[in-house]
């Protein structure tokens, strides 16, 4: 099976996020794609807000009626601590052998990733699949086993542009925006999603 991964905090899971599922689904023919919440990433400071029960309910509600191939994939929080995508991987191969993975990500990510933990592993377990940011341009980092191609042929080491979401959307701001005003729809938010962190007065 060709099986997308497309991991983040989604704290809060917003529109952005639905988008680039959407170019992944429509451009890469996957059988299936799952949301993948990390426990605590190590590449970022913990940014406060809701712990992870609360943003995975508002994932598997921003997902509600989306796509019936897309799905949460807890392995990360399921291990807890720091969500290296290199665990996750090798997990979901020893679980799931014969699956082909492609990692889904936004071209900001691209400059960071030899700084990932064994990011040569990686790109032997899995591809990537890279949605254009602005002011990020598709640059292939130089690793070992990585290389670009036009279409994804669903073999570990590749890496294949995506069009731009078009949506410039920020979980940060959207946090920002929140805890500013929180009865005012900051945008972006899927209106389930919205509608429980009002109810539950979260990002407050």
């Amino acid at each position: 099976m060709r099986i997308g991964l497309l991991g983040g905090a989604f704290n809060p899971p917003h529109d952005g996020h639905l988008k680039l599922a959407r170019l992944a689904l429509d451009h890469l023919n996957l059988h299936e794609l799952r949301f993948v919440p990390t426990a605590l990433s190590p590449h970022k400071p913990d940014p406060g807000g809701p712990g992870a029960e609360a943003r995975l309910r508002l994932l598997t509600e921003a997902l509600e009626g989306f796509d019936p191939r897309c799905r949460v994939e807890s392995v990360e929080l399921d291990r807890g601590g720091a969500s290296y995508t290199v665990d996750t991987l090798e997990t979901l191969a020893q679980r799931e052998p014969g699956n082909n993975w492609v990692l889904i990500m936004g071209s900001d990510q691209l400059p960071g990733l030899p700084s990932w933990r064994h990011p040569e592993r990686i790109f032997e377990l899995a591809s990537a699949a890279v949605a254009l940011r602005p002011g990020h341009p598709f640059l292939v980092p130089d690793l070992p086993g990585l290389e670009s191609v036009a279409i994804w042929g669903g073999g570990p080491g590749e890496m294949v542009a995506l069009p731009a979401t078009e949506l410039d959307l920020a979980s940060t701001d959207l946090r920002e925006r929140l805890q500013a005003a929180p009865q005012e729809d900051p945008g972006g938010l899927p209106p389930q999603v919205l509608g429980t962190i009002r109810s539950e007065n979260l990002y407050r």
